[in-house]
């Protein structure tokens, strides 16, 4: 299920990702987790609604960025200690490895 972010500007979105927030990296994980084999090509990962603009942004991820999104996302869940969660990208960045 897709993560809900309201903000009052783009600079606290911007600042959610460059802090490598942990609600973002287990949104992205857990919808690839999730769809690992699926068919849909692009899924929904976030709704950002930028308060000041009045508006809201959907966030996708394309299926052929799984890998290389999952590979980046490891350190992060390291980093906030989520070793559970790890374990299971680890075991679908093989699967994914596999299927190429």
């Amino acid at each position: 299920m897709a993560l809900d972010l309201i903000l009052n500007n783009s600079d606290e979105f911007e600042n959610l990702i460059s802090s490598q927030d942990k609600r973002v990296s287990e949104a992205l994980v857990g919808v690839i987790l999730k769809n690992l084999k699926s068919k849909k090509r692009h899924l929904h990962v976030l709704s950002v609604t930028i308060l000041e603009e009045g508006s809201i942004y959907d966030i996708t991820i394309d299926r052929k960025d799984f890998l290389s999104t999952l590979q980046k996302q490891l350190p992060i869940l390291e980093k906030h200690e989520l070793y559970e969660k790890c374990s299971e990208v680890v075991k679908a960045l093989d699967y994914l490895k596999e299927q190429k």
